[in-house]
């Protein structure tokens, strides 16, 4: 069952459109559902990465065949290589590009895909 493709508009530091919806935090998507990214488990890596880090230990959308990375504006979101060891496990082929492009992406899919969006650096 393929579901409804998501209009993403990715233009501006800090900030995106989703379906119409303006959110200022990063966000995942799973199963077409948008929730906030709840980062606090991966802040004790901080320091290591100079950054927050995208880590396992998040609550990342692991239901899928596809998980996509957006890695910021810059692209400089950290992605912990334990991510993508436990990505590899899983069996889920994990692309990692900057949100602009990772929004792109999404958009031209109508295959079943989630998403981490981070939307500053």
């Amino acid at each position: 069952m393929l579901r409804q493709i998501m209009k993403l508009n990715y233009t501006s530091f800090g900030s995106i459109n989703i379906d119409g919806k303006h959110y200022d935090m990063d966000v995942v998507i799973d199963g077409g559902k948008i929730v906030k990214r709840e980062k606090g488990k991966s802040r004790l890596l901080k320091s290591e990465y100079g950054h927050t880090p995208l880590t396992p230990h998040e609550n990342i959308p692991w239901e899928c065949t596809q998980l996509i990375i957006g890695t910021g504006f810059y692209g400089s979101l950290p992605i912990a290589d334990a991510m993508k060891d436990e990505a590899r496990n899983r069996g889920i082929d994990l692309k990692i590009m900057t949100t602009a492009k990772a929004c792109k992406y999404l958009e031209s899919k109508g295959e079943q895909a989630n998403a981490v969006l981070h939307l500053t650096c």
